[in-house]
């Protein structure tokens, strides 16, 4: 299905972190591939996907970080801010040519959410809310659930959410949600891993490998190599006359946590498997990303006096990052919902490495993570050390639970973002042009969507 020649535009806006931010990027990316002119807002502190600068559909457009003002009661600064944020959002997005279509992140909604409704109903444009959690679920991990400025947030987010035309959410656990407590009727649209998140294979390993040790010792060979032809990283060997690369004999096990550094990680739970676990196992371990606790976690890994376990915490380019996870051995996740609704992204882009993941439990869960299948779930620091224990005693046997876990991966049906998007977005968003809004706010057609 294509566009018709009237509804070529789209605004793609992201009131946070585009680098951060991969489904908008993928709805980007899908609708440029559609025939659509897509401009894409949002900060710019970390570089998109190469995919989105090489895209001549594609325009980005910086939006400026507003910060709260440094003076006066926290609720003042922060109602400040909202009102500077809601004057320059909506100068930005009326100072674009009228799209026909408005696709818009949650969270952060506030106002994003309000000024995107008000835009759409000067340009006639229809707003589109993909639902990734609830921004006053994540406010009341630092204000409390019963704080005033939570309690707005809960009802703003209510009320605007109801005058879209098409609601996206990310779990059949969050649609449930909208639908029972917010009267929100909305379609679950999973996250696919997009096609560059495949696994590695070994020259191309042995090429980031490298690379990354010029910079972290980690991945630096522990030995000389055996002859002046060939080249060693941590855990693979070249021999420069015939190209050919293998896998050390005796090399480290490679553990990836690709984690936002917030308190919805629990960072102390790697750390409690290290201190005790360390004597058993041998491996690296790598984990990526950026927080505003990275600086925190980082000096209690520094104190730890490892014997058998190099820790590295690196931010990795976006082209680097898929390769990582196609060249790991397991991946553990940390992520803890504070809806306890939405799935972690990181773990779909390692299953479309192949990569299999341990991970710590939570309301929905299962709707991603099959234990026993494709990796395992963990409910505390103690699980998570014994489950290491186990994938890794034998390691690397390619008998051992990790290779099986590999296979069912591989076997598994790895449909890819840009295919599922096709077949269910793009239906549902060509079928609101119709649609009025004054008559059917918030609604939408679930069918055919899984």
């Amino acid at each position: 299905m294509a566009p018709s020649s009237v509804a070529l535009l789209a605004l793609v806006v992201v009131l946070g972190e585009e680098g951060r931010s991969p489904r908008m990027q993928y709805h980007a990316l899908s609708l440029a591939k559609r025939g659509f002119s897509v401009t894409l807002l949002g900060f710019c502190n970390s570089r998109p996907h190469h995919e989105l600068l090489q895209s001549d559909r594609i325009q980005i457009v910086k939006l400026m970080e507003l910060q709260s003002p440094a003076v006066g009661p926290p609720v003042l600064r922060y109602g400040v801010k909202v009102v500077f944020q809601t004057v320059y959002l909506l100068w930005k997005l009326m100072w674009r040519e009228p799209a026909a279509y408005i696709f818009l992140q949650n969270p952060p909604g506030l106002p994003s959410i309000a000024v995107c409704w008000f835009v759409g109903c000067l340009c006639g444009s229809k707003l589109v809310i993909d639902w990734h959690n609830y921004g006053y679920s994540i406010m009341g991990l630092v204000h409390g659930p019963k704080h005033p400025l939570v309690l707005l947030a809960k009802w703003y987010e209510r009320l605007f959410g109801r005058l879209s035309h098409l609601n996206l959410c990310v779990t059949n656990a969050m649609r449930e949600d909208l639908a029972e407590n917010w009267h929100i009727k909305a379609v679950t649209v999973y996250d696919k891993p997009a096609s560059f998140f495949k696994e590695t294979s070994l020259d191309l390993q042995h090429e980031l490998f490298m690379k990354l040790g010029c910079t972290y010792s980690p991945f630096r060979a522990c030995s000389e190599p055996s002859g002046p032809a060939i080249e060693r990283s941590a855990f693979t060997e070249k021999d420069a006359r015939t190209g050919v690369v293998t896998h050390l004999c005796g090399r480290p096990a490679l553990l990836v946590s690709s984690t936002s550094w917030t308190g919805l990680s629990d960072l102390a739970c790697v750390l409690a498997h290290h201190g005790r676990g360390e004597y058993e196992l041998g491996e690296g371990c790598l984990e990526t990303g950026k927080g505003p606790l990275k600086e925190h976690y980082s000096r209690l890994i520094g104190q730890k006096q490892f014997r058998h376990i190099k820790v590295c915490t690196p931010w990795l380019e976006a082209e680097d990052y898929p390769l990582l996870l196609g060249s790991a051995d397991l991946g553990v996740c940390l992520h803890k919902s504070s809806s306890g609704l939405d799935l972690p992204m990181k773990v779909v882009d390692m299953f479309g490495c192949c990569l299999p993941v341990c991970a710590v439990n939570f309301k929905c869960l299962h709707e991603l993570v099959k234990h026993g299948e494709n990796g395992l779930v963990f409910e505390d620091a103690e699980a998570l050390a014994a489950q290491l224990q186990m994938l890794f005693s034998k390691f690397p046997d390619p008998a051992g639970k990790l290779n099986q876990f590999r296979k069912n991966l591989r076997e598994s049906e790895q449909l890819r973002w840009d295919e599922s998007w096709q077949r269910t977005v793009l239906p549902l968003v060509m079928d609101t042009r119709d649609c009025c809004r004054d008559c059917c706010p918030g609604r939408s057609t679930q069918s055919g969507v899984n």
